[in-house]
């Protein structure tokens, strides 16, 4: 499980990899050094990836990561897709209904 201070010290390599926290969500760390939150699921058979955002200065904190994945777990178990839901979003910068920071 990740924690802050983890997060801050993990290193860039020469291609992106991830690190596993829980329930599905993961960091994606870039060649460039910035780390994303991601959430992998499987909807209808299919797996979906949801880009949450970005760890850092004017990006999420690692709770409120863990918080948005909480919320899109439960869309996911109701039976909707939390990045088909992101995508239609007309609110363009913020979260689906559901999915409140």
């Amino acid at each position: 499980m990740l924690t802050d201070v983890s997060l801050r010290n993990l290193k860039s390599k020469d291609k992106v990899y991830k690190v596993a926290d829980r329930d599905g969500m993961y960091v994606a760390v870039a060649p460039s050094g910035k780390i994303t939150f991601r959430y992998d699921y499987r909807l209808n058979g299919r797996r979906e990836t949801l880009t949450i955002g970005r760890y850092g200065t004017g990006g999420l904190s690692l709770g409120a990561a863990r918080e948005l994945c909480g919320a899109a777990r439960k869309l996911v178990a109701e039976g909707q897709s939390p990045a088909q839901e992101k995508q239609r979003a007309p609110w363009v910068g913020q979260n689906p209904p559901g999915m409140v920071t």
